[in-house]
């Protein structure tokens, strides 16, 4: 009895930490909705460049964002060991690696177009795409440095400070959407172009704010971020980079294999791309919800290693997964019997809603697995375990989920006839299931070795 009061006072400490990481998630999911309405009512050539921009950017942009995820944990685990001493070097080593790591993808995104004619967009998609890119990369030292400053705030358990400054972000982006894409208010009327500019002023708006509030808020006085700078230290940017490094090659490995789907799916024709991409949509707002209790259970767990609550941490990280299930249970039903009406909401062209409604039934199924998964991942980086976690993400996606989609949806070997894009989300279904297994049981046999202070110490 005692056991499950705790684990309930635990998950009521989940929600107060995932409820502001979850807005946060949607703020910034919001921008790239925002972007792709808006130059949809512009034109069809600048949806199709915004969207080749978008699908560009984001997988280079989350491996960064996983590379300083390492951030959260390593903070969050010296708060609860009250060793607040040791916060500052680590903020300063994210900030060093989001500069270093900004330079790197300007250059990339500055080089893209080679990749972007490949696909053989129209001259004027492949203008608009030059543009946008162009702008945008001007606001990426921004974007980054935002996802350094929160690996500070959400490890020190302030998971609302980042949510307030995404929601101004968005709330920026959606005036100069409309000023820059439609020529408002003496401004040029750039279409596509101008989400470029827009995103990278309200990324900028949000950076100056948030930095502006840690010098100012009275929670962040004693650590004086920007006047009490920590030098670059080798080893411990090494540490950093460690624990991140397999962080960022997982995200863009689960990102990059929903890329190529669209990218495989492309031969049987653009109502089923279109279908495909409504129910890739819907089930990814959906995710944001166990996305959001994977992000609080790793900070809570690392939270309580640092405290050396081994036992609490251990509780905290094996009912995060039966917490998981519930959600799972509550968002699968929504997909499945709500399938044909928000399937109405994206299209109403008979033949790509009948498709879509199809392929939810499949979702709602992937949906049971992939919210395990994901917290049985956030739960291990809470104990710094990621390079395990790292190879079965790459096994599950690369190695089963691609060549199994490719198998089912084109030929008839394991089947009586080729299924089409109901193939690949039977193959995601399969390969995630892999996945949450795999993991969950990574998770129920590891056991944390403490480092003694001492030997901390000697590696800081």
């Amino acid at each position: 009895m005692y056991q499950l009061q705790q684990m309930v006072t635990e998950w009521r400490q989940l929600a107060r930490l995932g409820g502001p990481i979850l807005i946060a998630q949607v703020a910034q999911m919001a921008n790239s909705f925002i972007d792709t309405v808006m130059a949809g009512n512009a034109s069809s050539y600048d949806l199709a460049g915004v969207g080749i921009g978008v699908s560009l950017w984001v997988p280079l942009s989350l491996f960064f964002v996983g590379v300083l995820g390492a951030l959260q944990p390593i903070i969050s685990q010296h708060m609860g060991a009250k060793e607040t001493h040791r916060v500052m070097p680590v903020a300063w080593q994210g900030l060093y690696l989001a500069i270093i790591g900004s330079v790197l993808m300007m250059v990339l995104l500055i080089n893209a177009m080679p990749l972007v004619s490949l696909f053989k967009p129209d001259e004027t998609t492949r203008a608009i795409v030059e543009g946008y890119l162009g702008a945008f990369v001007w606001g990426v030292p921004a974007l980054i440095l935002l996802t350094a400053l929160r690996g500070f705030t959400d490890g020190m358990g302030a998971t609302w400070v980042f949510m307030a400054f995404s929601l101004l972000g968005t709330l920026c982006n959606i005036p100069l959407n409309y000023a820059l894409i439609y020529g408002k208010w003496g401004l040029p009327e750039l279409g596509g172009v101008g989400c470029g500019w827009a995103t990278t002023a309200a990324n900028m708006i949000a950076l100056f704010a948030f930095c502006l509030y840690l010098v100012r808020g009275r929670a962040y006085a004693q650590f004086r971020l920007f006047s009490n700078r920590s030098p670059f230290n080798a080893a411990l940017t090494r540490k950093v980079l460690a624990l991140g490094i397999p962080i960022g090659i997982t995200l863009f490995v689960e990102v990059s294999m929903f890329c190529a789907i669209a990218l495989f799916l492309a031969p049987l024709g653009a109502q089923t791309i279109a279908a495909h991409q409504i129910v890739l949509n819907a089930t990814s707002m959906a995710f944001m919800i166990p996305l959001s209790l994977g992000m609080a259970v790793m900070l809570r767990v690392s939270y309580l290693v640092g405290e050396e609550a081994y036992d609490k941490a251990r509780l905290v990280a094996r009912s995060s997964i039966l917490l998981s299930l519930v959600i799972a249970a509550i968002n699968a039903p929504l997909l499945f019997f709500g399938r044909d009406v928000i399937a109405a909401f994206y299209t109403q062209e008979h033949s790509v809603l009948i498709l879509a409604s199809t392929l939810f039934m499949f979702a709602a199924i992937f949906q049971l697995v992939d919210v395990v998964q994901v917290t049985a991942a956030n739960a291990l980086r809470g104990y710094k375990d990621t390079k395990l976690p790292m190879w079965i993400i790459v096994l599950s996606f690369w190695g089963v989920c691609l060549p199994l989609g490719y198998i089912l949806t084109y030929t008839s070997w394991l089947t009586s006839q080729a299924l089409g894009a109901k193939g690949y989300w039977i193959a995601l279904t399969v390969g995630l299931a892999i996945a949450a297994v795999l993991l969950t049981i990574r998770l129920f046999r590891f056991r944390y070795q403490p480092v003694m202070r001492s030997e901390q110490v000697m590696h800081q």
